[in-house]
Formats: C-alpha cells, structure tokens, sequence
C-alpha cells in the first residue's frame, strides 16, 4: 500500500462512535455596574488606565465664510471597582497617538473614530484606533 492509501486505512478503519450529546445547562450572564471582584488594589491600576475615546470631529466653513464645528468627542472609563462611565470629552483631549489631525484654519474636515490606550501592568503605553 502506498503511504497515502494506508492513512486513508487508518482514518476510515473504525470510525470514532457518535457519542452521546449532553446538554450543557445555560447560565444567564449579566453585567453589573462593577467587578465580581475587589479590584481597588494597585495591582489592578491596568484596568483604570484604560480609556476608550469615542471621537465625532466635523468642521466646514459656509457660504458666510464662517466655521462651522462639531465636537461629539466621549471618554469612558473605569472606576476604582471597574464600573464604566462615559463622560464629555473634546478633541483637545485626546492623546496625540491617534491619528486625528484636524488642519489648521477651516477647512473641509470630518473624523470619526474609536481610541482606546491604556498602561499595562508593567507601565508600558499602548493604544488602537479603528476610524469608520
């Protein structure tokens, strides 16, 4: 036999049985307003470094030759046991790592995008964009 035919032996000589479907009882998981557990210590400062920039930028000049802005920009994060807010934010604030450059003066310029960066539990900075 050659190699191939004697693996195709193998595989199909005795075919595993169909075992016996158990069902596995579901469990309804819901999100509280914090963490299951105590995550006040330092060691969990990672989870309160983390801050998620949600950012809606426009700006446009009109026929009147005025500028015209629109700062939609929120910042959630974690607390001290991990509950999650969001609270108003504008594009001043968000960290020079993403990749929103609004032009100076007027021009024609619209930026949507989430940010999110943190600091791991060694100190080092991260972050990722994702534009829409």
């Amino acid at each position: 036999m050659s190699s191939m035919e004697r693996l195709y032996d193998i595989t199909f000589r005795d075919p595993p049985e169909p075992q016996e479907s158990t069902s596995i009882p579901l469990v309804l998981v819901q999100a509280g307003e914090q963490a299951d557990i105590d995550i006040s210590g330092d060691a969990f400062d990672f989870v309160r470094s983390i801050r998620v920039y949600h950012i809606q930028y426009r700006q446009n000049e009109n026929r009147d030759g005025d500028c015209n802005r629109s700062d939609s920009t929120r910042l959630g994060s974690y607390g001290v046991q991990g509950d999650y807010r969001w609270t108003r934010s504008n594009v001043g604030q968000v960290p020079t790592a993403s990749g929103l450059s609004i032009p100076n003066g007027c021009g024609s310029y619209f930026y949507r995008s989430v940010f999110v960066d943190w600091r791991d539990h060694a100190g080092d900075y991260g972050s990722e964009e994702v534009r829409y």
